[in-house]
């Protein structure tokens, strides 16, 4: 194959939305704009690059196929009709793409099917050998058996958790618009474009996301900040661009790879930020021209692929409310995303070991107090204790690091001593979700150890496979100044 005119081959993922593959009124589908990029993937396989296609319409087909004018409410019809397109969506891909040798598979996915570890490893290995060949895997929801509790939402968090698994150098997300801008650009002749994100956190409030979807689609622009956001945090350069002209994809690489082609990180990689200056064609050392698109720039410390996982695909089967202090020492990096029991305040409901939960925190004080099981706690009676309803005590040694390394104690007689009992604030506020992570014990042994020393586990638990109660844990929401 070619090598690319900039950098290195890069692994590239493009999503395509229903309103881009068929007519909103008719159903048919857009023979024009999918031969357009059907032709520029196969350019991209052309150059080296790898591409993973993420399609969705299976719907909207279907509705063609039963001339049927618009989607139906009930789950079950919404299910029927995509079994009954899905079939001739990638009879579709596959005969355009047939037409230039270029192979492709079908790649159904939903969350459930990546909740569990071992099965998402193997859809990552799956990827990974379908690339390896140069396949072009067609990536859907599988919208047959989804129901709410295991769906993405959308395929723009299905191509954003797609591209993290696959370690993506770039993730398109074709629209119907060129670019970001500070509002609907149909509506609002002042609108202006934004071409460069760097944190989509703090560009929320200068944008409007009200506008929604197409009446085929799910999605808008909220959905691609959100996909963007999971994106960039894996590390994966993220762009949005206009579905009507598919070729862009391919100058939009070269000018972002001729961009990083100053920088000690090979081009491509996905994991330095562009310089800006004027890129130039190594050919003919002319500037390139910035073609229309936002780019959102990745992550300098992208996620490690376990907390990737935990963050993303997992649903929560429970929440621990940590303290202040865990709070801010877990939003460190050099935390390593691990939670002692001492930073713990409650938990609220029922998971087992190696589930995911959230990570909760009180935004605002309650008064201080210690209840009667605490003071029975602190009198030495551990070993006659019933579990807790609401212990509210710290370790003395947790008001500095409730999260940082303790010494181990034998404590194989030895009770909790009085000076290890610290007041906690106590709140009627509703808990907010900051981060996620993986639990390594269940729930009711996380409430009867909450706030104390990791080394009393052995003697609470009758056994200690680990001193942190929570581990793998990323931070998303940072500590209040």
């Amino acid at each position: 194959m070619a090598r690319p005119r900039n950098g290195t081959p890069c692994t590239v993922v493009i999503k395509l939305g229903s309103s881009s593959i068929v007519h909103e009124k008719t159903h048919k589908p857009l023979l024009s704009t999918l031969s357009a990029l059907v032709e520029t993937v196969v350019h991209l396989r052309a150059q080296g690059h790898k591409v993973v296609l993420v399609s969705s319409g299976a719907i909207a087909v279907g509705l063609q196929r039963m001339d049927m004018e618009s989607r139906p409410k009930s789950l079950s019809g919404k299910q029927a009709l995509a079994a009954i397109g899905q079939g001739r969506l990638i009879a579709l891909w596959d005969n355009l793409f047939g037409q230039l040798g270029q192979p492709i598979a079908q790649v159904l996915l939903t969350r459930g099917d990546i909740s569990d570890r071992t099965r998402y490893l193997n859809a990552v290995n799956t990827f990974q050998e379908l690339l390896s060949l140069g396949v072009v895997p067609v990536v859907n929801e599988n919208d047959t058996v989804s129901v709410s509790e295991i769906k993405f939402g959308d395929n723009d968090t299905l191509s954003a958790i797609t591209s993290s698994m696959i370690h993506a150098d770039y993730l398109f997300l074709l629209t119907d618009v060129d670019c970001l801008y500070t509002s609907n650009p149909r509506k609002d002749p002042q609108a202006k474009p934004i071409h460069v994100v760097s944190s989509v956190q703090q560009i929320r409030s200068q944008v409007s996301t009200s506008t929604l979807g197409s009446s085929l689609g799910t999605g808008g622009m909220e959905t691609k900040l959100i996909a963007a956001e999971i994106a960039t945090a894996a590390g994966v350069t993220t762009i949005i661009t206009s579905s009507r002209n598919p070729q862009s994809v391919v100058s939009i690489i070269e000018y972002n790879n001729s961009l990083r082609s100053g920088h000690s990180t090979p081009a491509g990689s996905g994991r330095s930020s562009p310089v800006h200056h004027s890129p130039t064609n190594q050919d003919n050392s002319l500037p390139l021209s910035r073609p229309p698109h936002t780019v959102f720039l990745p992550s300098p410390t992208p996620l490690r692929d376990l907390k990737a996982w935990t963050s993303h695909t997992l649903t929560p089967s429970g929440s621990v409310i940590i303290d202040r202090g865990a709070h801010q020492v877990l939003s460190k990096r050099e935390s390593g995303g691990r939670l002692l029991s001492a930073g713990v305040q409650a938990v609220q409901g029922a998971f087992a070991s190696g589930q995911a939960v959230r990570i909760c925190v009180r935004r605002k004080k309650g008064v201080a107090n210690v209840d009667e099981a605490a003071a029975e706690r602190a009198q030495g009676r551990l070993e006659t204790e019933t579990q807790p309803t609401t212990p509210t005590i710290l370790p003395t040694s947790s008001i500095t690091s409730s999260v940082s390394s303790l010494e181990n104690l034998n404590m194989s007689t030895v009770p909790v001593p009085q000076s290890d009992v610290v007041l906690v604030e106590k709140s009627e506020e509703e808990v907010e979700e900051v981060g996620r992570g993986l639990a390594n014990y269940n729930s009711a042994q996380i409430d009867k150890v909450k706030g104390l020393n990791s080394s009393y586990l052995p003697q609470l638990l009758g056994y200690a496979d680990s001193e942190y109660v929570v581990e793998n844990i990323t931070i998303r929401v940072p500590p209040s100044p």
